[in-house]
């Protein structure tokens, strides 16, 4: 029951389903006065059975805004099946209406699902996974469900641990991915497997992380990693169209490298320009002592060119300045050029003039100092800030890009030893696997790629591993003595040492494409009962305590401190 309008003898009721939303007419030249009499009281989200004629409106009653419009029932039956409480938040929203807060949202899903842009934002989520499943069958890959409950494995996230009743003090993991099972898969000889694979991380959270997530698993045997990208790109394409758009292949590719280089980010949105330049040659050695500092201390200056950005007001400068400094930078320095004059900090250094400032009329420069490991971070955020305040006009509506060359392993965080920069069994680039045997650790490189969208990564994989002999010395490489790993990765160990194929595979964010599809805010509109960043999940109240008899069943006991 979506709305009930009352005219006299006539009540007019109009009720929604996932479909649309069609007008009831109930009057008496075909319905009992009881009927009548029973619509008249009841009000919005009750459930109905209703039984009647479909008949043309009257011609001045047509509404061209319906889809329904020309058309309505006249009821001759009507039953309340699901009586309906005055619902905790509004279903239907006036033009202009404040939508509730999320976290009431949350905790009232049962309604929220049913408002329209929900409903759309579901049955497209159910369309782009047939499409996913038809795009990889028709490729010739087979559909296999791997285990749910598995073992512990490092892939860059806490597992969620599962205890087991009958082997008490042992657990199980749900999966992080399920990359070791695809791999088995491979040297079984499946030659070519996908999943609609659901896998969990217990991480700390952003708009773009759940807990629990949706990915289009894709493995295959005897490829290279072009082989792969114009697998993946079929099924983007596919994605694309089932969406309503038209986006075209092969996309292009750019290095890790280059990457961080020009933008700052191994997810750059290319739309736009904006990129970042080296000013050392410019700006070094100019009595810019923060300048000549991170010159002399092994860092670079580098900044980045806007044309036109001179119409920025100081405000605004002090919008981009504070993200500079929520990226750790002391500081953002700044040169505009307008009406041929400079101004800003950098305008008072040595030797600064029109002539050799290397701004055109109404341009801007944006500088920052440093590592690169700093300067790319701020620098990043510097340029998104800058597109959020200019609004330039988007080279293109979807720009697609292949990012790949990344480092094999990279520094932990305190600086005392090796991690896989994705996963321990990304394979070293052919030119570099000897180095590895021969224990070497920085410098290498890895044969992974990411495929990235207006900015957003929208899935990782890789070439992998065959030889069990060049996988130990990963393993070696990040700490892991070879009987720990035995004990983590024996299952894996032993499929290889039975003889592997060569193989890869990726793995895409199916919620992140749904929610850059539907274009909505956030993963939560395209999840059906998500979690918040809390990990929560407020409708169901989850998770929760368990009673002292189920735990101690399990043999666990919680220590509170």
């Amino acid at each position: 029951m979506h709305r009930r309008r009352d005219l006299g003898g006539i009540v007019f009721v109009d009720l929604r389903d996932r479909e649309g939303i069609v007008q009831v007419a109930l009057g008496p030249a075909w319905a009992e006065p009881d009927v009548i009499a029973t619509a008249h009281e009841i009000g919005a989200e009750n459930v109905v059975v209703v039984e009647g004629t479909v008949a043309e409106r009257p011609e001045k009653a047509r509404n061209p805004d319906m889809a329904t419009g020309d058309i309505e029932v006249q009821a001759s039956s009507f039953r309340v099946v699901g009586p309906a409480d005055t619902p905790a938040i509004p279903v239907w929203r006036t033009k202009g209406e404040p939508p509730p807060s999320e976290e009431h949202r949350l905790e009232h899903r049962h309604l929220d699902l049913r408002r329209p842009e929900m409903q759309r934002n579901l049955e497209l989520r159910h369309r782009l996974l047939q499409r996913a499943r038809r795009s990889m069958s028709d490729m010739g890959f087979y559909e296999i469900e791997t285990p749910i409950l598995t073992r512990p494995t490092p892939e860059g996230a806490r597992d969620y641990l599962v205890p087991s009743r009958v082997n008490p003090g042992q657990f199980f993991a749900l999966p992080q991915s399920p990359q070791m099972y695809k791999q088995v898969l491979m040297a079984c000889g499946m030659d070519r497997y996908f999943q609609i694979a659901r896998c969990f991380r217990d991480e700390d959270l952003r708009a773009d992380r759940q807990p629990e997530f949706t990915q289009i698993d894709i493995e295959a045997s005897f490829v290279s990693a072009s082989d792969v990208h114009r697998t993946v790109e079929s099924v983007l394409v596919d994605l694309w169209e089932e969406g309503g758009q038209v986006i075209e292949a092969p996309f292009p590719t750019m290095s890790h490298a280059d990457a961080m280089e020009r933008y700052g980010t191994d997810k750059p949105d290319l739309r736009y320009g904006l990129t970042i330049e080296d000013l050392g040659a410019e700006l070094s050695g100019r009595g810019f002592a923060a300048f000549d500092q991170a010159i002399e201390e092994g860092g670079r200056i580098r900044g980045i060119r806007v044309e036109g950005g001179a119409v920025l007001s100081r405000k605004q400068l002090d919008v981009l300045a504070t993200e500079a400094r929520k990226a750790g930078a002391g500081g953002l320095a700044t040169l505009k050029r307008k009406d041929d004059q400079l101004s800003g900090p950098l305008a008072r250094l040595d030797g600064m003039a029109i002539e050799n400032c290397g701004l055109d009329e109404g341009g801007l420069l944006l500088v920052a100092a440093g590592a690169d490991q700093l300067t790319s971070v701020v620098l990043d955020r510097v340029r998104l800030g800058l597109i959020d305040l200019l609004q330039p006009t988007p080279r293109t509506d979807h720009a697609f890009t292949w990012i790949d060359e990344f480092p094999l392993f990279e520094a932990t965080k305190d600086g005392t030893g090796w991690q896989p920069a994705h996963h321990p069994f990304t394979a070293p680039r052919e030119e570099d696997a000897e180095r590895l045997r021969a224990g070497e650790v920085a410098g290498l490189r890895s044969q992974h790629y990411d495929v990235v969208y207006n900015g957003n990564e929208l899935g990782s994989g890789s070439i992998r591993i065959v030889d069990p002999e060049l996988q130990l010395c990963v393993l070696e490489a990040i700490g892991m003595g070879r009987e720990e790993a035995s004990r983590r990765f024996g299952f894996l160990l032993r499929a290889l040492r039975s003889g592997a194929p060569p193989h890869g595979g990726f793995a895409l964010g199916f919620d992140r494409i749904t929610m850059l599809l539907a274009g909505a805010d956030n993963l939560r509109d395209v999840i059906a009962f998500p979690k918040t960043t809390a990990a929560r999940a407020l409708f169901e109240d989850t998770p929760t305590a368990v009673s002292q008899d189920e735990l101690r069943e399990l043999g666990i006991r919680v220590l509170h401190e």
